[in-house]
């Protein structure tokens, strides 16, 4: 079915089977580390594990384009949750650390389809609305996310209950979107953008999905333990850490609204700066009231940063280009995450910790958008 400019694009069904697989994913991702050794795998893999799915979304967003193109947005959707489903059976019935590690690898490629397939969905249609429509993106998936994360303490993390329960909710995701009535882009409007294409996209954008992986990448791998060096006890940890999905899921509604009265480069600056600050909070100030309002602004920060850019890279841009262009600011996204966490880590080192990391990189990104917003200004004035 392909899209009328006319009637309102009818986004409901790839919402509800994103959030379905986030509440899947997110229970998961907090539940692999926490069964290595109830399969009799060393916990040092758990690392190896997160490293090897980040290399398979990186290979799947070089990769997803053509899949997309030749599927439609709803057959590739679904192929991606099948195989992502087959992975997760995988895990209990094969408890190899080798298996693990290419069965992780697969399933990164597959999520890389999820986020290609959903975000290029929501940037078709009506360019004035794709920022409204990828704040419910975003907080679809964090608050899927943030759920599944509170199944470890209602579900547990033994037995086959924790795997039955994800299987079933990518298998209703599955169900949502081979029943559900939508309009997806047609096929044939999908174009692949050609390399002097791709260097033409704002660099601004790219640099902004670079910075939020390399942020999310850092704080999703290392943030439990930087709270842990600084004292936080083990059973205020999961509050913390929800703290900042909190604060990711509060900030989406306000990027739309925001976009209407600012630049995207000056508004990417601006969370940048948000980001620094509540990056240096809680260490200019002692006591968990400080620590609990920077995590908060910080997630706020972080994840409003990718919604933004991506909109940036995709504005005045056919749409026919748009699943390519989506390719290609999740590549970059891609390329941050794997780095993010091996940066941070130098700062682990010392006494900055992962907060100085995420300063450091707020503050840097911050001049960067505040000098592209003023030379794109000036370029305007010059050709009015």
């Amino acid at each position: 079915m392909s899209l009328n400019t006319s009637s309102a694009q009818r986004i409901t069904v790839p919402v509800i089977a994103l959030a379905l697989y986030a509440v899947a994913s997110g229970y998961l991702m907090s539940l692999i580390p926490l069964i290595l050794s109830h399969y009799g795998l060393d916990e040092s893999l758990a690392s190896w594990l997160a490293s090897v799915f980040y290399a398979g979304l990186l290979l799947g967003a070089m990769m997803m384009e053509p899949f997309v193109n030749r599927l439609g947005h709803r057959k590739a959707f679904i192929w991606c949750l099948v195989i992502l489903l087959l992975s997760i059976v995988v895990l209990p019935s094969l408890p190899y650390a080798s298996v693990w590690l290419v069965d992780r690898f697969i399933a990164g490629v597959a999520v890389a389809g999820v986020f290609v397939v959903v975000e290029s969905w929501l940037l078709h249609g009506d360019a004035s609305r794709r920022a409204k429509r990828l704040g419910i993106y975003m907080a679809a998936l964090y608050g899927g996310t943030a759920v599944g994360q509170l199944g470890i303490g209602h579900l547990g993390v033994s037995g086959v209950i924790p795997f039955t329960v994800i299987i079933t909710l990518l298998l209703l995701a599955s169900v949502v979107l081979i029943y559900g009535k939508m309009d997806q882009p047609s096929v044939q409007q999908a174009t692949s953008l050609s390399w002097k294409q791709m260097t033409k996209l704002s660099h601004a954008a790219l640099i902004g999905c670079l910075v939020s992986g390399l942020m999310l990448g850092a704080i999703y791998g290392l943030m439990p333990i930087e709270l842990a060096n600084r004292g936080i006890p083990t059973t205020h940890l999961g509050s913390l850490l929800a703290l900042i999905i909190l604060g990711a899921m509060a900030v989406q509604p306000m990027v739309p609204w925001l976009s209407k009265f600012l630049g995207r480069k000056l508004l990417m600056a601006m969370f940048c700066l948000l980001g620094a600050g509540a990056s240096v909070l809680p260490v200019l100030y002692s006591g968990m009231s400080m620590m609990v309002l920077g995590l908060f602004l910080l997630g706020m920060a972080t994840f409003a940063l990718y919604p933004i850019a991506i909109n940036l890279g995709c504005d005045k841009l056919d749409t026919s280009y748009i699943v390519s262009a989506t390719q290609v600011m999740l590549f970059s996204y891609s390329i941050g995450s794997v780095l993010g966490p091996i940066f941070a880590n130098w700062f682990m080192q010392g006494s900055q910790g992962l907060l100085g990391y995420l300063f450091v990189i707020s503050l840097t990104t911050c001049f960067y958008m505040l000098l592209s917003s003023i030379k794109t200004k000036r370029q305007w004035v010059a050709g009015g």
